[in-house]
């Protein structure tokens, strides 16, 4: 049995991009959109038995009928290839208003077969082409199903995520419990794993606000597999043991905090040989948007706009999109011609800023090595020293405010 896990669609995010002449489209939803077709057509050519999503179709759980068309399209495709499609439902899909629909309802009614949708937990027999696979699906705990309980009006948020975590915890053990041994299952959830990187715009998360699962609670010898949404980096938190707890990331790069991670999707087999099972799994990259973050420190020496064009000129900039953090040497005012990066970055697709660092200078120290008990002779010194365009002629500059001081104290006589 073969099957695609995937996660964290994230229809709707567009930032660091422009409309796109050819379709109207903004060119960061037509990454997302690609990407995730790339997913959908590795799964038509190798005839998975079926298409795992778990959650985040949408950055937001109102999406544009834009964003819906170009999803319900890619599913439509596996529909049409005969290929079930499982979606889990995401904190990004749910409404935090009680009584809403959430972004991915509509594909549980469709008068279709094939659409399996995890709007609680549920534990589901799949029948596909290589034989039944039993699923325990878990969305995103919701909260206002727990604080709108008369049993729990009074505890405070801290109470509240960890009893939601206590009871999800107890769920998973109690479908787990029902599991037949002699057919593959999973463990399908939109969840935060206590020991999972996060990446990007995710870190400013607080564990606080999330309900956190340890990977005991996940890991239990029933399930095969543990397939997870929400964490955009790739990463298997349980690499040595079985089953694996796998976060297969986001399709494509949301901000510059995700730069250097590899996206990509997962291939996962299931060996089921007269009830001795073995499970393993492929990370699939896929094409991603550029995003370069140069960040250069100028000498004080040089010309400050030729050290920024330099290293742009090393870059392969089409397409891409850049962003532009420069180091001013200490005390140094700010003489970069903006309009000549700006020029140098033509073939970016996306400019998202140049940002000037000032370092200035430590007055600070500078005012700490003065003492009220200096002769005037030693402060003038002192002060001389600071500038580098005076410290030449310090003893002419001193010679002068003795004359000036002099001066000013006889005109007071």
């Amino acid at each position: 049995m073969k099957f695609i896990h995937t996660a964290d669609a994230h229809f709707g995010v567009e930032n660091y991009g422009k409309i796109d002449t050819k379709t109207g489209i903004h060119s960061r939803l037509l990454d997302f959109s690609n990407n995730f077709k790339g997913i959908v057509d590795y799964a038509i050519q190798a005839n998975v038995d079926f298409f795992l999503f778990c959650g985040d179709a949408y950055k937001t759980a109102n999406p544009t009928p834009t964003q819906q068309k170009l999803l319900a399209q890619h599913m439509l495709r596996l529909h049409a290839a005969h290929i079930p499609v499982v979606i889990i439902v995401g904190n990004h899909d749910h409404p935090l208003s009680f009584g809403k629909a959430h972004a991915l309802d509509v594909f549980a009614y469709l008068p279709l077969d094939g659409f399996y949708v995890f709007s609680k937990p549920d534990l589901i027999t799949l029948t596909t082409k290589s034989g039944p696979i039993q699923i325990v699906g878990i969305p995103w705990p919701l909260r206002n199903h727990v604080v709108t309980s008369h049993l729990h009006r009074f505890k405070d948020h801290n109470e509240i995520t960890a009893y939601l975590s206590e009871k999800i915890g107890d769920i998973i053990t109690a479908f787990a419990e029902k599991i037949d041994p002699s057919t593959p299952a999973l463990l399908a959830g939109h969840l935060t794993v206590n020991s999972g990187k996060f990446s990007g715009s995710e870190k400013c998360a607080i564990y606080g606000s999330d309900p956190v699962f340890m990977p005991s609670q996940l890991a239990r010898k029933e399930f095969d597999y543990v397939a997870l949404g929400h964490l955009h980096g790739h990463q298997n938190l349980n690499p040595s043991g079985a089953p694996a707890i796998v976060y297969p990331g986001s399709c494509e790069r949301v901000d510059f905090g995700e730069r250097k991670e590899p996206k990509g999707f997962c291939v996962v087999t299931i060996e089921n040989n007269g009830g001795s099972k073995k499970c393993s799994y492929e990370f699939i990259t896929l094409p991603t948007r550029p995003m370069l973050h140069l960040e250069i420190v100028l000498e004080p020496l040089g010309d400050q706009t030729q050290q920024v064009l330099n290293v742009i000129k090393k870059q392969v900039l089409d397409d891409a999109i850049v962003k532009i953090v420069y180091h001013l040497p200490e005390g140094k005012n700010d003489n970069v011609d903006l309009t000549a990066l700006q020029n140098a970055c033509q073939k970016a697709l996306y400019l998202v800023g140049i940002f000037p660092i000032h370092q200035p200078a430590p007055l600070r120290e500078r005012r700490a090595a003065l003492k009220v008990d200096m002769d005037f002779a030693t402060l003038l010194t002192h002060y001389f020293q600071t500038k580098e365009h005076l410290r030449e002629r310090t003893a002419v500059l001193i010679e002068k405010a003795f004359t000036l001081k002099q001066d000013l104290e006889q005109a007071e006589d």
